[in-house]
């Protein structure tokens, strides 16, 4: 189902029992953090938090509105994230078996030429309000923890435009500065970076607008780890089967969705830069200050009873963490269409997306693990991944538990360690260089003898079926239950 705005959505989870309004008067300033942290890390109880009494009272905030599996389904509108997955896996079914190669193109023009492409309208309730003299400080932006160089807009949808007019739309923070400017925190490897990169060889200004709120769909298509090329409101239009309503902006050459609560129009000029953070970030620790481009605010356009939407992240879990394991189970068909012989992926909330991945492979030959860790660091945003792990085909790699049994069991350290070197997150404080480092791969995978085991390989432990047959039939009977 597509969602006509956020505050849709907002009655969907109200409806469901997944949202708390909260009335007392709070800052945006460390508090509404303190509060939707502790929310986050309940073990009961999590919700959806709508405060209605931040700082001047002038806008509501919504915060953890993805923040647990089921409110993520929710967002997508469906009922399990696997539906998403198995509409994928149908169009990949659909495609000739002539190679992998021809496969991925072919399927990146089955998404080309899907029937839910944006639509362009003329207005959109996002119009309601157009003030050609905007004030950030008006909106209740969040300083989420105290070593923060400032406020964070944490839920932007940026988008730019390429000099080749292809549109990108990604998730990058922003620090307020003042009123009419902020940081954007573009990573080298992102694609709104790539954009600035363009235009700074051409010494030109680029022309920027960022969107927050509207359909949940078009918040979580910014996240996407999409192909280079791949449109991110064509791939919102597949998640919500209904393409995105997208009107101009006002004083920018973009077109942003139309049911948005606020857009920000200005520009970047690339010969401007400024020290953005630190920020307390997804990994736990705070980011370092560094030199990013800065935005320049031009314009807001919103609607008359907008509410801002915000998230916080930190040490997990968060509401982060959903939005990841989400990315994971919908691009699994898309990493088995290049790699078939890979069953499951787990990306644990732990890893904070670029640190952990375990790997369920079927083995058919030796130095296949190998294999499988150097294919995953080459698809895309994978290439972060500070540690893959690659198991059997019957370890069950959603089971931590039973991961850390197997990977405990099945290493020898001198054989099954794979080190390289290549890119790394930028966020990753370990990492001797910013951006460089060394990853690890583990081969928890049997050994066969091609791969250097001459001693048997011993059985797992197992009971006899027909004795487990005979305890199942007389449990009742052994009062243990009771």
């Amino acid at each position: 189902m597509a969602y006509a705005s956020l505050r849709e959505f907002i009655k969907t989870l109200e409806d469901g029992g997944e949202l708390l309004r909260i009335n007392a008067h709070l800052s945006s300033e460390l508090e509404l953090t303190e509060v939707c942290d502790r929310v986050c890390k309940r073990s009961g109880g999590n919700k959806a938090l709508l405060f209605e009494n931040v700082d001047d009272g002038n806008y509501a905030v919504l915060m953890n509105a993805f923040g647990s599996k089921a409110r993520m389904a929710q967002a997508l509108g469906v009922e399990d994230i696997d539906e998403i997955a198995g509409r994928i896996r149908e169009m990949i079914d659909t495609v000739p078996p002539d190679g992998l190669v021809d496969k991925a193109k072919l399927l990146f023009k089955l998404y080309e030429i899907s029937k839910y492409p944006p639509n362009k309208v003329n207005s959109g309730p996002v119009k309601e309000v157009i003030d050609n003299d905007p004030d950030l400080t008006k909106i209740p932006i969040l300083k989420c923890w105290p070593g923060d160089g400032g406020p964070f807009v944490t839920l932007p949808c940026v988008f730019t435009k390429g000099k080749d007019g292809k549109r990108n739309v990604g998730m990058y923070r922003m620090q307020v500065f003042d009123a009419k400017t902020t940081g954007m925190h573009w990573h080298v490897h992102k694609g709104g970076s790539g954009h600035y990169l363009d235009h700074k060889q051409d010494g030109k200004r680029m022309e920027v607008a960022v969107s927050l709120g509207g359909d949940p769909a078009v918040t979580y298509a910014a996240t996407a780890p999409l192909p280079p090329g791949l449109d991110e409101m064509l791939f919102a239009g597949f998640l919500r089967r209904k393409g995105v309503d997208m009107v101009k902006c006002e004083t920018v050459d973009l077109e942003v969705p139309a049911d948005a609560e606020f857009v920000l129009e200005g520009y970047v000029d690339p010969a401007e830069s400024r020290i953005e953070g630190p920020f307390g970030d997804h990994t736990g620790y705070y980011s370092l200050a560094d030199e990013y481009p800065v935005f320049h605010l031009q314009c807001i356009t919103r609607r008359k009873d907008a509410i801002y939407p915000a998230t916080i992240v930190g040490k997990p879990p968060m509401e982060d963490c959903f939005m990841g394991k989400a990315t994971e189970r919908i691009f699994l068909p898309l990493i088995q269409l290049q790699l078939p012989e890979i069953l499951d992926i787990n990306l644990p909330i732990e890893g904070v997306f670029h640190n952990l991945c375990f790997v369920r492979i079927r083995k058919t030959y030796p130095g296949q693990a190998r294999k499988v860790m150097h294919a995953i660091w080459g698809l895309g945003q994978m290439m972060f991944t500070k540690l893959i792990a690659v198991f059997d085909e019957e370890v069950d790699v959603q089971d931590i538990s039973e991961v850390l049994w197997k990977l405990g069991n099945n290493i020898s350290a001198d054989r099954d360690l794979e080190i390289v070197r290549g890119p790394v997150d930028v966020l990753d404080h370990a990492s001797p260089y910013p951006n460089f480092g060394a990853k690890l791969g583990i081969d928890a995978t049997k050994k066969l003898p091609e791969e250097g085991h001459s001693r048997e390989w011993p059985d797992v432990i197992k009971m006899d079926p027909d004795v487990r047959k005979r305890i199942d039939e007389m449990w009742g009977e052994l009062g243990i239950d009771a």
